[in-house]
């Protein structure tokens, strides 16, 4: 009777114990743990077999490059998702003047390539600056002489040609129920927008908002074309003085995963705190 009990008791006591997290569930699944241990594997050999000795001198550098990065990625992010959600609207509600000239928007920067883009804007426009004595006797022309605001307004316009077109589908994909709903209910067309609209499109597009967090993340190294010192710019400073190879392009590739894996976090932290989760 008493063995009974005790394992009675021992079944409440499974009953009552909170389920493991699911996140720590699939961690520690198979594959993953052979991952893992491969990962490590690859860590310790890197770190007895190779040179780092270089990394306290060069730490400044990085770090500086890294916070050029990290700034290049919020703020154009963060401009780019603001002008795509205008340029995705207009495409699913009109007018057609303005639907047009969006279309064609993300068509060009979607069908031309990124660097070719910063060229342009650099070497191109950055060029006519110089000749306009008007714009060099401005206050703009301290930020214009440098590479920078180019480098910010190529990665910015990428975003939102891109962006545009994953937030034209998401406004496209919201339920037409829901917003005859709204309507019913006597709600304006901002209103409208601003309670149900908007927060629903964003919450269909965040998977693929966090994809192309990570894509303009990779494209930040190509402003190191027009002499902006990101971490690419000190990686490869870090090799023309070192005269080392592989050492610092793993190490940059390690410092691209930290980040990709630190966005990906984020994002699906922010799907699971959305409150229309799964509706």
């Amino acid at each position: 009777m008493t063995d009974q009990n005790n394992e009675h008791a021992a079944d409440l006591q499974d009953l009552a114990a909170p389920p493991p997290l699911p996140g720590l569930r699939a961690l520690f699944k198979p594959h993953r743990l052979v991952m893992m241990a491969v990962a490590a594997a690859l860590v310790v050999w890197m770190a007895m077999t190779m040179r780092w000795d270089w990394l306290p001198e060069y730490a400044g550098v990085l770090l500086s490059g890294l916070w050029v990065t990290f700034l290049l990625l919020v703020v154009t992010f963060t401009l780019g998702f603001l002008l795509s959600i205008p340029i995705g609207l207009v495409q699913v509600t009109g007018p057609r003047f303005l639907a047009w000239p969006a279309k064609a928007f993300c068509t060009i920067i979607r069908g031309t390539p990124l660097l070719l883009q910063l060229w342009l804007l650099y070497y191109g426009l950055g060029s006519l600056f110089p000749g306009i004595p008007d714009i060099r006797q401005s206050f703009l022309w301290p930020y214009l002489r440098v590479a920078w605001p180019y480098g910010v307004l190529a990665l910015t316009l990428s975003c939102a040609g891109y962006e545009g077109e994953v937030m034209r589908g998401a406004f496209a994909g919201v339920p037409k129920g829901e917003l005859e709903a709204a309507r019913a209910y006597g709600m304006s067309r901002f209103t409208i927008l601003r309670r149900i609209w908007l927060p629903r499109a964003i919450h269909r597009a965040l998977p693929t908002l966090n994809g192309e967090m990570v894509m303009q993340l990779k494209s930040t190294p190509l402003v190191a074309t027009i002499t902006v010192v990101d971490l690419f710019a000190a990686i490869s400073r870090v090799r023309q003085d070192t005269y080392l190879t592989y050492e610092p392009l793993l190490f940059l590739a390690f410092l691209y995963l930290c980040l990709t894996g630190i966005l990906v976090a984020l994002f699906r932290y922010f799907e699971r705190r959305l409150p229309t989760r799964g509706a």
